[in-house]
Formats: C-alpha cells, sequence, structure tokens
C-alpha cells in the first residue's frame, strides 16, 4: 500500500474534529441565519450522539437519554450559545455508573471551551423541578432528545407540557411577573442605543415567553412579522458572536458598525433602526398576548359564578357606545355591529379617539380590519378628521398605546406619509430616552398637559406631534421638518394661517431653549432676534408650552427648574418687545448688596473673594431632585487670565459648570480709592459627586493659579491620564463658529464640543491667547455635549472685525484639537 502523504481529517466524533468542522462552519461565507444555526446545531448533534454512544458502551448505562433544551433545543445555536443539556435516565441503573456517563459527556464539552449548562435527572425529578422552577419549566418546552432512549423523552416531554398547561392559572402570571421585572431591569430594547437582544423588552426572552404561552393552550401570539424579528436578533446575535468572539448580547455601540458590516448593511443607524423594528413587532405581540391572556384566564375563573347565576346559559359581553360605529366589549374598543370601515374613512381616527379617551386598548381584530378595509382620506382631510386626530394627541399617556396599535398595522403611515422616514430611527444622543418616532408621540403626550396654557391647544399638539419630522432627512432637521409640516399641517386641513403657524413652531422649535441657555439676554439684540423669528405674542406663547414638552420628553437631563427660568425669562422679555416695549440698551454692570460686599472685599484685599451659596433639594418639572449645587460669585480686580484659572480651579475641583458669567462692574462713587476696574464672575456649578469645596480652598487654589504658581494644565492631565473616560465611538471634533448679528456690543463665539474636564478652561486660555477680553460666558451641557458661548470684545470694548474673529474661532477650534 502507498502513502498519499496526507493525514487522514479527523471525524467529527472526536473532539478536534468537531472543532475544526465548527470553526469552518463559523468562517465560512456560504452559509449564514438560520441555515448557519441548524448546521451547527446538527453538526453538535451528531458529536454530542457519538459522545453518548461511546459513554453509554463504556458505563452500561441503559434506558438514558441525552435532551437538548433552551436555545439547543430549538435548533437555534448561535457561534457562542451555551450548550443547554439535561441527562435524563430513568432511575434503574446505579447511580456511579450515571455520574460516571455524565462525565464522559460534560468533561469533553468543557475541553473545548464551550459553555454547558447541564443537569442530571429522573422525569419525576424533572417535573418536580418543573413544578418549583418557572425557568427550568420553560426551557423544556423546546426539549429535543439528541441521543439515547427517545421513548423516554417523549413521554416527559408529553408529561412536562401536560404539567404546563394544567398549571397555566398559577404559572402564566408568574411568568408575566417575570417578564415585566426584566423589562424594568432592562429596559426597552426598540429605544436603546447599547440594547440587550435577549434579555430587553421585546427581545429574544420575550419570543421564548410567547412560544410558552402558545404552548399553554390558554393564548397564541400575532404571528404576522414574529418569525421575521426572531431572524433580525438572532442574525444580529450571531454577527456579535463573530465580531466579538465572545458570549455577549449587548449590542455595544463601538461594535456597531463592525456588525453591521458584516450583515451587510450600510452603516450602525441601519442596523438599530433594522433591530429597532424587530424588537417592536414583538413587544406589539407580547402586549396583545398578554392582554389576551388576561382575558381568558378572567372569563375562566369567572364562568362557574355565570353559569350558577344564569343557570347553564353563557352571557354576551355588554357592548358600551363609545363613539358613532366604535363600542367597548370586553375591556377592548371594537368596531359595531353596523360599521363600515370602507365607507367611513375617518372611523380609523375615530376608533382610536375613542379608545385614548377612553384610556381602553384597540382590538388587533380591530386595526387590521381598519388597515385592510378603510378607504384613505381625502386631502385635505374633513373637519371631523383633523378633530379626532387632536384628540387622540390630546388624551395624554393613553395615546401611546394606541398610536402604537395603529402604528404596527401600518395605519400611522397611511395616514400620515412622512412618518415612513421617523419610523424606528434611533437618536445618537444619551440625552434622548426615545427613537424620533416615539420621541414625537411622547412631546405630544407631554404638550397635552399645558394645553390649559395657550388658546389654540391644537396647533402645539400638531406641532408636537411634527417638531422633529425633519430628522428623516439630511441637513438642518429643523429648516427640513418645516417643509414637511407645512404640507403635513395642509394635508390634515388646517387653513393657510394656521398652517404658516405650525410650520414656524416647526422651524424655530430650539429657539427659545438654545437662545436661553447660550446668549446674553440683557443684550437687547438678542430679544430682538427672537422676536423678529417669532413674529406675534400667539405664536410665542405656542413656542414656549413646545419647548417645555419637547425637552420633557426628551429625558431628565435636558429641563430643569434653572433652563425653565432663563426659558421663561426670555419668553418675558420677548413679549414686551412685541407688545411694543423697545429694550433698554444694557448701562455698565452695577452692583447689588452681594456684589457691592465682594467688590469692597476685592479692593481692600487686592485679590480675589469668594461667595459660596448652596443650592439642595431643588426639584426639576418631573419632581426629581436636581444635583447639588451652588452659586459661586468671586469678585477681583481686573487682570489677563481670569476665566481660564478660575474654570481651571473648578474643574481640579470636580465642579461642573452649568452657566458662567464674567462682568466689569462699575462700584457707585465712595466705596474705596482703590482700581475701579473688577471683575465679578457669577457660576452656577454641581458637584460632580461627593461634598462641596470649601470656600477657602477654592480662593487658595485661584490665588495659586492666578500667580503662576499651581499648574492647572498640567494637573488635568495628569488626572485624565490617571483616570481615563470610557471611550465609545469617536466623538466628532469640535466645531467653533461666530454668530453672525449675534449682538451689537460684543462678537459672539460659539463652541461646540465633547463635554470634558477643562473644558472651559482651555477655551479661556485660547481666549487669553487672542487678546480679547470676555463680556459674559454661556454654558449649555446636554450628556456628552457642551455648547459654550463666549462674548469677547477687543481690549478697548469694542466688537471684533470679522476677520479678527474668523481668526479667533480657527484659534479656539485648534487649540481644542
Amino acid at each position: 500500500m502507498t502513502s498519499t502523504g496526507t493525514t487522514p481529517e479527523p471525524t467529527t466524533s472526536e473532539p478536534g474534529g468537531y472543532a475544526a468542522a465548527r470553526l469552518r462552519l463559523l468562517q465560512g461565507k456560504a452559509r449564514s441565519g438560520p441555515s448557519r444555526r441548524a448546521a451547527l446545531a446538527t453538526l453538535t448533534d451528531h458529536w454530542l450522539t457519538a459522545l453518548f454512544d461511546t459513554a453509554a458502551g463504556q458505563t452500561g448505562v441503559r434506558g438514558a437519554a441525552l435532551v437538548a433544551v433552551g436555545g439547543h433545543g430549538r435548533g437555534e445555536l448561535s457561534p457562542r450559545s451555551d450548550l443547554d443539556l439535561l441527562l435524563l435516565h430513568d432511575g434503574k441503573a446505579d447511580p456511579a455508573a450515571v455520574a460516571a456517563l455524565a462525565d464522559r459527556l460534560w468533561y469533553p464539552v468543557w475541553d473545548l471551551g464551550l459553555a454547558l449548562d447541564h443537569s442530571v435527572r429522573t422525569p419525576a425529578e424533572v417535573r418536580r423541578a418543573a413544578g418549583e422552577d418557572l425557568k427550568v419549566q420553560l426551557g423544556l418546552l423546546d426539549a429535543r432528545p439528541v441521543a439515547g432512549d427517545r421513548g423516554l423523552v417523549a413521554a416527559m416531554r408529553t408529561a412536562t407540557l401536560a404539567d404546563w398547561r394544567n398549571r397555566a392559572p398559577a404559572h402564566l402570571p408568574a411568568l408575566a411577573e417575570l417578564c415585566r421585572e426584566r423589562a424594568e431591569r432592562q429596559g426597552e430594547l426598540r429605544f436603546l442605543l447599547e440594547p440587550d437582544l435577549k434579555e430587553a423588552r421585546g427581545g429574544l426572552r420575550d419570543l421564548t415567553a410567547l412560544r410558552a404561552i402558545a404552548a399553554s393552550w390558554v393564548a397564541d401570539a400575532p404571528h404576522e412579522g414574529l418569525a421575521e424579528a426572531r431572524r433580525v436578533l438572532l442574525d444580529t446575535r450571531d454577527a456579535l458572536h463573530l465580531t466579538t468572539g465572545r458570549a455577549t448580547d449587548r449590542l455595544a455601540l463601538q461594535e456597531q458598525d463592525q456588525v453591521a458590516e458584516a450583515l451587510g448593511l450600510l452603516d450602525a443607524d441601519t442596523l438599530l433602526r433594522q433591530v429597532y423594528e424587530a424588537a417592536r413587532t414583538v413587544s406589539y405581540a407580547t402586549d396583545v398576548t398578554w392582554r389576551e391572556v388576561s382575558r381568558v384566564l378572567r372569563a375562566r375563573s369567572a364562568r362557574p359564578r355565570l353559569r350558577a347565576v344564569l343557570g347553564g346559559r353563557a352571557a354576551a359581553p355588554e357592548r358600551v357606545p363609545l363613539a358613532d360605529g366604535v363600542v367597548e366589549a370586553d375591556g377592548e374598543v371594537v368596531l359595531a355591529r353596523t360599521a363600515r370601515p370602507e365607507r367611513d374613512p375617518v372611523l380609523v381616527l375615530r376608533a382610536a379617539a375613542a379608545a385614548a379617551q377612553s384610556e381602553l386598548p384597540l382590538s388587533r381584530h380591530v386595526v387590521r380590519r381598519l388597515a385592510t378595509a378603510s378607504g384613505p382620506l381625502p386631502v385635505p382631510w374633513p373637519a371631523e378628521a383633523r378633530e379626532e386626530l387632536v384628540t387622540l394627541l390630546g388624551a395624554g399617556e393613553a395615546t401611546v398605546p394606541v398610536w402604537e396599535a395603529l402604528e404596527a398595522e401600518g395605519l400611522i403611515t397611511r395616514l400620515l406619509p412622512d412618518w415612513e422616514r421617523v419610523h424606528c430611527r434611533p437618536q445618537r444622543n444619551p440625552v434622548h430616552t426615545w427613537t424620533v418616532d416615539r420621541h414625537l408621540v411622547e412631546t405630544a403626550v407631554r404638550a397635552s398637559s399645558l394645553t390649559r396654557r395657550v388658546g389654540r391647544p391644537d396647533l402645539l399638539l400638531v406641532a408636537a406631534l411634527l417638531h422633529d419630522i425633519g430628522k428623516g432627512w439630511p441637513g438642518d432637521h429643523s429648516a427640513a421638518g418645516e417643509v414637511i409640516a407645512r404640507d403635513t399641517a395642509a394635508r390634515i386641513g388646517f387653513d393657510r394661517h394656521d398652517t404658516d403657524v405650525v410650520a414656524a413652531l416647526v422651524r424655530h422649535h430650539l429657539l427659545l431653549v438654545e437662545t436661553a441657555t447660550r446668549r446674553d439676554l440683557d443684550d437687547p439684540a438678542t430679544v430682538r432676534a427672537v422676536a423678529a423669528a417669532v413674529g406675534t405674542t400667539t405664536t410665542l406663547e405656542l413656542l414656549h408650552a413646545l419647548t417645555e414638552a419637547d425637552a420633557l420628553a426628551t429625558g431628565p437631563a435636558a429641563w430643569s427648574t434653572w433652563r425653565a427660568s432663563l426659558v421663561a425669562d426670555l419668553v418675558g422679555r420677548v413679549a414686551a418687545v412685541l407688545a411694543g416695549r423697545v429694550p433698554e440698551e444694557p448701562e455698565p454692570a452695577g452692583t447689588g448688596a452681594e456684589q457691592e460686599r465682594l467688590a469692597v472685599e476685592a479692593l481692600r484685599t487686592g485679590g480675589p473673594v469668594l461667595a459660596l451659596h448652596a443650592r439642595a433639594g431643588t426639584r426639576d418639572e418631573n419632581g426629581e431632585p436636581e444635583p447639588v449645587g451652588v452659586e459661586l460669585h468671586i469678585a477681583l480686580p481686573d487682570r489677563p487670565g481670569v476665566l481660564p484659572a478660575a474654570a481651571g480651579v473648578l474643574a481640579l475641583h470636580r465642579l461642573t459648570v452649568r452657566s458662567a458669567d464674567l462682568r466689569a462692574v462699575e462700584l457707585p462713587t465712595g466705596l474705596g480709592d482703590g482700581p475701579a476696574d473688577l471683575l465679578l464672575l457669577s457660576w452656577r456649578v454641581a458637584a460632580e459627586y461627593g461634598s462641596l469645596p470649601r470656600a477657602d480652598r477654592l480662593r487658595a487654589d485661584l490665588v495659586r493659579a492666578l500667580d503662576g504658581s499651581l499648574d492647572i494644565r498640567a494637573r488635568l492631565a495628569e488626572r485624565e491620564a490617571a483616570h481615563p473616560r470610557r471611550r465609545g465611538t469617536k466623538a466628532p471634533p469640535p466645531r467653533v463658529t461666530v454668530a453672525a448679528a449675534g449682538s451689537k456690543l460684543a462678537t459672539v463665539i460659539e463652541v461646540r464640543a465633547q463635554d470634558a474636564p477643562g473644558l472651559l478652561h482651555r477655551i479661556g486660555r485660547a481666549l487669553e491667547g487672542g487678546g480679547v477680553r470676555v463680556r459674559s460666558a454661556h454654558v449649555s451641557t446636554l450628556g456628552a455635549n457642551a455648547v459654550d458661548t463666549v462674548y469677547v470684545t477687543r481690549r478697548d470694548g469694542t466688537p471684533l472685525p470679522d476677520a479678527e474673529a474668523a481668526a479667533l474661532a480657527r484659534d479656539i477650534e485648534d487649540a481644542l484639537r
């Protein structure tokens, strides 16, 4: 016999052969998705079967079987999935032989580094464990024989399924509670920037729960789209496992681009949108199914009593009229028997409004019938349709589940075609709690509580629904949204004047909060610019309410009593201008009692004087406590380097700057013979963590920073090197611009950058290097993004020429890079 010179490839029955075949399968491009998961399960089954047959022969155990449960039982093995295995035996073999059989099965799995969840039980022990542990029961619902006595497995499956169905009235409420607790811990998958594909609500765990409900024969989930949603979530997890090389279910930001590429998708946003859509399908099916479970269990518990009362006759559910063609039956909103959706295009909105106003769910069957039978609304809409939409939006929290039901069947995009652009669109900003579409609905919910403050609540609610509709288009979303909002408002039947108002609200929905937090409100140019953009007191009133609703619907970091007070101050000033009162040019800043005391002390000592006023216990608009903080006032003789020195000292003491105001003050005559050129810095700061620093320590470090004995730049660099912040996706570069026509008194420089300790210190150093004076600074931080606005002049107090302003902006940008 002649040798071929090659070594035969090991078979999959050997650990090396299985490992090699598994690696080829996972690295191959020919298979992916369900085909690869099934192939991996089959490959694993063949290996485990060979292990079992060999081990059973060696130990002499009969009446035993190897059973796959959980995901392995369903044949859905992802690259890094655990192997969930049960060694089932009839209890007749010697326990030592059974233990030896188990060892010969488990150790080869561990030797290959595969995660293993294992157990050894008799059928009686299986039933007892399932009765005591709901998670065990759920895994057994997908039990599948791999090797050994298949009759033993079939009998066990029959018994456990029967137990599950018999105990459904007790076990399903417990399962519902488990799902609720998990959702509270993990959040809604479709709104998370870094979702857990398995544990978050709308993920793979919920799909398992839906299978369990179906197995109980109590209710069944709506099947439309569920199979595709499962495929998307599993495919994403497969790509995540292969990309990271880890058994992880969390889709982290830094891995999303690679996962998208592995799946052949355009980018990470496309990936997230696809995952969100799948999660939305699962969440909606989950809501509908659990509602049906509750209805069935409620009916079962009431049936014996009703039969006793009615003499065996079943009672028909009472039907309570809610609106024309709409009734309540058995806790849901359904159509009246005489309703004809094919002849009544307004019925969709009428039923939705009635459901939201009654705080009742829309029946899934009704929504499907409306989706298939309803005709299109005429354009422009009739007045009734527009009024029903406003009624739906004004129902508050009850609007959300009704809107979700309409969206699940495509009715929202049929009513509002531009909605498709924002559907499930992610917002890559941790400040935002919701996707774009859900944020719009949540803004309308928030606006519904503010309708008593405005004369046209209908315009407020519609503008709230549309204010970010431009985020589905390139460019400035406010400008794009204005065009879409104008078209939509006309489509739903508003006249030209009302359409103009809605369009203006969408165009300027960020105007008030951005101006209030980033501009000097004492500068008449600021107030005049807002008044010119708003135009009328009616629009101003609506814009004020929309600003608050938008911020409250964004997330807890977007609104506070501080922001609310700044916006209210701006609105009051703009209202005065619109009423015909011309704002006076600001006089040189004077001093109040506090400032006067600090100024006198600064003149006497020739150095900085500080005053701290603690702020604690303040609550925001949601009733949540705001971070403990202080109002910090510093007075000192005017000199170069004050802003970077003060900002650097605050950063060293881990104080987060919320706002900053730096002004030259003039003292009243007779307060002293020293120099009158004083600077007053007013800060609003909060402790990053821990307690607030003492004023004397702040003053001592400020003195050292001003005389050069404290190197703030080096100290900040040391701290950053010792405790680097976690990095996710690479932050965009800083952007520094000159605000055109921002002020007649100063040049307005706006800095947008990633927030970081010492950012204002670095900006101040760049300004000092440019040889300018800082009149005031306004700090606005949302999540990881900072927008700092500074008003600067030449040394003689005049605004900078355009060329100098542009050069200064470039210098600041270079310093921040």
